[in-house]
């Protein structure tokens, strides 16, 4: 859409968890250290949590792409399941039939043996149970009971669970606490500060750059930063609509007030939740509220509260619901898109033009005038010269040229003699032998 026109390889700002775009900050780097202690330690449980957007997944598809061929990995992301099936899930993702109809021990027959067989050719067995805030009571009691398949020395799988922080209260419920104990590495991801979110956005930016990239102010970044939080995911939401926004007005430069006027579009279409409309906002702008009006005169015959009311803003009132975020969207893409599509047809037709003249002004050059066409005959001059007397046929006698100026006077081409005129002879009588009345110009 507007990798093009910015010069990015791809959509740097893309919701999909991809390893190629996570940014080492403190806690992501802090992270991954303990999930790498927990699966070299051959912890028992390892727990990671952290609230929605943080970079969850990414952090732990950055963690399996970096394992090598010795381990096998069972990842569950579909956590809606119940103990048999939770069995079932792991099975199949190991590689393992779990067959038609077979009960519950024969399942584990399997798995265990499995287990066995991968510890005995010196590899591990990792179960990962992505949203694992999910799980039932009784699915995570018999992920438990998974973990107690073990040898005298070590466990024959290790299991991690990612989830949101609802996960943490979950397994400090009375009825898990076997599993709690048995939880050997916990870690919670922050959001990020200011300053990450600011490493955060250009990171991308540089990632996903073909030439020179992209780099956003701080002030651009801090405007991102206060509307999402230090989400990444929030982070990505908004700095993507800011690209999108910036190619459909062709503006190469991102600048502060570009960056507020998507964040209010967003915050209109419901895409990101209003900041001003905070618990902490709230109360400060309440605090302002008294402040003015203890400055204020009260009206006459008017208390205190109901000069408050009186004076309140008529945008206190609540706002009509919205639209649905995709139809905006879409409507406004296609706006863009349109405006887009016609600079495009404009500037081919003015390439074309250009063109045109280029190729006419080569073929002038190449070809010169004069070369070009050959001269024209010239034109006689009309009406024709006289001859002089000494150019005229001497002894040519006046019957002969009368005749002769007859036939082109008249048109006759054929050779025929006529006749004298009678003023011709008139004119020879009264005046002698003297020049024709109509001169013949050939003579």
């Amino acid at each position: 859409m507007y990798e093009r026109f910015y010069n990015l390889r791809e959509r740097p700002f893309s919701l999909s968890p991809d390893p190629d775009y996570l940014y080492p900050s403190r806690v992501h780097r802090e992270a991954l250290g303990y999930l790498r202690y927990g699966i070299e330690g051959h912890a028992g449980f390892v727990v990671i949590t952290g609230e929605i957007g943080c970079g969850k997944t990414t952090l732990l598809q950055t963690m399996l792409r970096g394992l090598d061929r010795q381990t096998a990995v069972s990842r569950l992301v579909n956590t809606m399941l119940d103990a048999r099936e939770l069995v079932e899930a792991v099975m199949l993702d190991f590689g393992l039939d779990p067959g038609q109809g077979r009960s519950k021990p024969y399942l584990l027959r399997d798995l265990a043996r499995f287990l066995v067989d991968q510890r005995m050719a010196g590899r591990l067995a990792l179960l990962v149970i992505d949203e694992a805030q999910n799980l039932s009571l009784t699915a995570l009691e018999e992920v438990r009971m998974l973990s107690n398949l073990e040898t005298e020395k070590s466990k024959l799988i290790q299991i991690m669970l990612v989830g949101q922080p609802t996960l943490r209260d979950l397994l400090a419920r009375p009825e898990l606490e076997q599993l709690r104990q048995r939880v050997t590495v916990s870690y919670h991801l922050e959001p990020l500060d200011v300053d990450e979110t600011a490493a955060y956005v250009n990171h991308r930016l540089r990632r996903a750059a073909i030439g020179a990239p992209l780099q956003w102010s701080r002030d651009v970044t801090d405007v991102i930063h206060l509307h999402s939080e230090g989400i990444p995911r929030k982070i990505n939401v908004i700095a993507d609509a800011i690209l999108l926004f910036g190619y459909g007005e062709e503006r190469r430069v991102i600048d502060v007030g570009l960056a507020k006027e998507v964040v209010e579009e967003l915050v209109t279409t419901g895409v990101i939740a209003d900041r001003s409309a905070s618990p902490a906002a709230t109360s400060a702008a309440s605090g302002e509220l008294v402040a003015s009006m203890a400055s204020m005169p009260v009206a006459a015959g008017m208390s205190a509260p109901a000069a408050a009311a009186a004076s309140a803003p008529a945008a206190a009132a609540p706002r009509a619901p919205s639209q649905t975020v995709t139809a905006v969207l879409d409507r406004e893409l296609q706006s863009r898109e349109a405006r887009v599509a016609e600079s495009e047809r404009r500037i081919a037709e003015q390439q074309r033009v250009l063109m045109e003249s280029y190729r006419l002004l080569r073929d002038v050059r190449e070809k010169p005038a004069a070369a070009a066409q050959p001269a024209a005959a010239p034109r006689p001059a009309w009406p024709p010269s006289r001859p002089a007397p000494s150019e005229q046929t001497p002894g040519r006698t006046l019957a002969p040229r009368i005749a002769d100026e007859s036939t082109s006077v008249h048109g006759f081409s054929e050779g025929r003699v006529l006749s004298e005129t009678f003023w011709a002879r008139l004119r020879r009588t009264l005046f002698g032998a003297g020049k024709p009345v109509v001169e013949d110009w050939r003579y």
